[in-house]
């Protein structure tokens, strides 16, 4: 990945080139894939198309957010490295903190956890693709990596589309991008050094799943050494290959569940039932209307059960991870806040046996 300050005009444009004639030798290319075959980030590859078929907007994260609900019916794409999760609706109910580090969207289909302090630049394009223009905002972070992507329908508001540019519309038209290197990861604590048994009375005595993250910060546990450590009253580990089972038996019973994937700027949640589910090679995929999701199965690496006490009773998930031992999937029946966790996804979720000790 480059790591400039700037890109000059005339690189931004050599690197459009590049990038034309290795769609013409390639068209099914995903720009994901072309920009780490020409050995850059995904955002630089979109700036090199400003004054062709894309337009910089202003960060305005508080204004612009609200602002993607006038345009009807979307489908928003949220990935990591191994999982993408497509959901079509109404981006409504957008709510930013006013000390814009946070956000959320929670309408009945589109549901969203945004983490705006990563969020660096934000593109319209208006692409000429085989079944006519697609119209999207794409959002990078500061490494110049896809953090989330709004793409308009053919039942979206295009009188709303050219208002938004306008308004959004950077002053500067520059494809200029402060790209920065990924901040160290830092080494994980040895098991000796956390308090185990502080951890298990801490998770014990949990009353909502989203204390979990300051449970691990409280005690500098990585997640998977969390789980490793919780005991398996709380944590057991699965087969990896027991995931896509648990998927087509959800579809196949109509349980309805919840999916979680994201990255490290962006959860994007569905709600509902799956149903229509395929397999492309070691792709695991659900292609219903409004849901889509493409999960790369050989990028599971460990995957747990998890119960977690709430005030709301036992929470149940599956939560996948890679060799790096980052989230790529998690797993909830589908519930509302103050309701217990569904009868039928706390019977799937048990059903499969743990990995030996």
């Amino acid at each position: 990945m480059t790591t400039q300050a700037r890109i000059p005009a005339s690189q931004g444009h050599s690197l459009y080139q590049a990038w034309q004639a290795l769609r013409r030798e390639q068209p099914k290319l995903h720009a994901r894939d072309a920009a780490a075959r020409l050995a850059v980030s995904e955002a630089e590859l979109v700036a090199s198309r400003l004054g062709v078929d894309a337009v910089r907007l202003r960060p305005d994260w508080a204004q612009l957010l609200p602002a993607l609900g006038e345009l009807g019916y979307l489908m928003v794409l949220t990935r990591n490295e191994h999982c993408v999760h497509e959901r079509k609706g109404y981006y409504r109910e957008v709510t930013v903190s006013a000390n814009g580090k946070m956000g959320l969207v929670v309408s009945a289909d589109i549901d969203l956890r945004l983490f705006l302090d990563g969020w660096a630049s934000v593109f319209a394009i208006e692409e000429l693709t085989g079944r006519g223009v697609q119209r999207s905002i794409q959002v990078f972070d500061r490494q110049g990596v896809a953090v989330h992507k709004v793409f308009l329908t053919d039942r979206s508001e295009l009188a709303a589309w050219a208002q938004l540019l306008e308004r959004f519309r950077a002053e500067e038209q520059s494809s200029g991008l402060d790209l920065q290197p990924l901040p160290e990861r830092p080494l994980p604590r040895a098991d000796a050094e956390i308090d185990v048994a502080s951890l298990r009375h801490g998770w014990a005595n949990l009353k909502d799943t989203h204390h979990f993250f300051a449970l691990l910060k409280k005690h500098g546990a990585e997640r998977t050494q969390a789980l490793r450590l919780a005991g398996r009253e709380w944590a057991e580990p699965l087969a990896p290959e027991a995931l896509p089972r648990l998927l087509e038996e959800a579809g196949r019973r109509e349980v309805p569940i919840m999916v979680f994937v994201g990255n490290r700027h962006c959860i994007q949640i569905h709600s509902g039932t799956v149903r229509n589910l395929s397999w492309l090679d070691s792709w695991l995929n659900v292609l219903d209307p409004e849901f889509n999701l493409h999960l790369q199965t050989h990028g599971v690496h460990e995957l747990w059960r998890v119960r977690k006490p709430t005030s709301d009773g036992l929470i149940t998930s599956w939560e996948a991870f890679d060799a790096n031992g980052e989230l790529v999937i998690q797993l909830f029946g589908a519930r509302k806040p103050g309701a217990p966790e569904r009868s039928d996804w706390r019977q799937l979720a048990e059903a499969a046996l743990a990995l030996p000790a």
